[in-house]
């Protein structure tokens, strides 16, 4: 049937087009013009199309086997994460490697040396001292240096500025990361380091805080390990003296615990404020009889101290 309807088509094209052209050869069968011409042949033309389009037989697809499909989908779906990982591993390890620094020496707790030479202080603590030539080691220095250099020796780290960029020994002012591990903070969290606030680099100063009174509570660190004086009870008796709030030093504990606009400072004997500075509890300040017992209270050494 399909073959009636292909004659059918060819010869309503031949009849159309000779028909445009030259009319008069069908006026023997009464189509003298072309408008004619056109509507019967192209009428032809588009029944034959519709009757090849009805009679047409469409083609068998192809069979697929049952374990070809699922084997093409699993395909797809494995090959392109694997792509895109392995597009994004060497950009984030190249933008890992820009943001930070090489670690060449750990000189104590809270300070490292870095690739070309530059020192950096941890910003907002502070651990026993192990080798400050005017003190002898500290309580804990040497664990304290120990655990930083576990967290940092030989490992690139990340340095985060806060307001300042170098102490008064040039040492740059940063707190420390590898990864997503806040090495400041975890110092301070497993006891091996004061909290130490030293304006205008306070951003993460209570968060120290914070996790020194944890560690405190907990006996972590150097806080089950090296004693904490308190200071020793004085009688209440009057004092004279030109400031009537101020309150008179006890016999053992000398070391004067000041508030001021500059934040807690603590004033040892010879520092060079040491004698002007007044103390008022009834305004929050205190007697310290330790370093190490203002530093666990908040309190910062005075710059002008030896």
């Amino acid at each position: 049937m399909d073959n009636l309807f292909i004659i059918i088509l060819l010869l309503s094209l031949v009849g159309l087009t000779a028909g445009l052209i030259k009319p008069s050869l069908f006026v023997r069968i009464k189509l003298p013009t072309r408008k004619l011409v056109g509507l019967v042949f192209g009428g032809l033309f588009f029944i034959s199309l519709i009757g090849i389009g009805i009679t047409t037989e469409p083609l068998p697809k192809e069979e697929k086997s049952g374990t070809e499909q699922p084997i093409a989908t699993e395909a797809v779906v494995t090959t392109t994460p694997t792509t895109t990982s392995q597009t994004q591993q060497p950009q984030q390890a190249t933008q890992q490697q820009t943001n930070t620094v090489l670690v060449i020496r750990v000189i104590d707790g809270d300070t490292i040396e870095i690739e070309g030479g530059q020192k950096v202080r941890y910003i907002g603590i502070d651990t026993p001292e192990t080798v400050d030539p005017r003190k002898p080691v500290q309580c804990f220095g040497v664990e304290a240096s120990n655990k930083n250099k576990e967290f940092v020796s030989g490992k690139r780290v990340r340095l985060e500025k806060d307001v300042s960029e170098t102490d008064k020994y040039g040492r740059l002012l940063r707190y420390i990361y590898i990864g997503d591990t806040f090495i400041n903070l975890e110092l301070v969290k497993q006891g091996y380091a004061y909290s130490y606030s030293y304006p205008p680099d306070i951003k993460y100063q209570n968060q120290f805080t914070d996790a020194q009174r944890l560690a405190r509570e907990q006996n972590k660190g150097l806080w089950g390990s090296c004693p904490v004086s308190t200071p020793t009870p004085t009688s209440q008796a009057p004092i004279t003296t030109t400031t009537p709030q101020a309150t008179q030093q006890s016999n053992t504990c000398t070391i004067k615990g000041n508030i001021s606009s500059g934040g807690k400072i603590y004033h040892l004997p010879g520092c060079a404020s040491y004698n002007n500075t007044v103390i008022n509890e009834s305004q929050g300040e205190k007697w310290f009889c330790s370093e190490a017992e203002a530093l666990a209270a908040g309190w910062r050494k005075a710059l002008n101290c030896p």
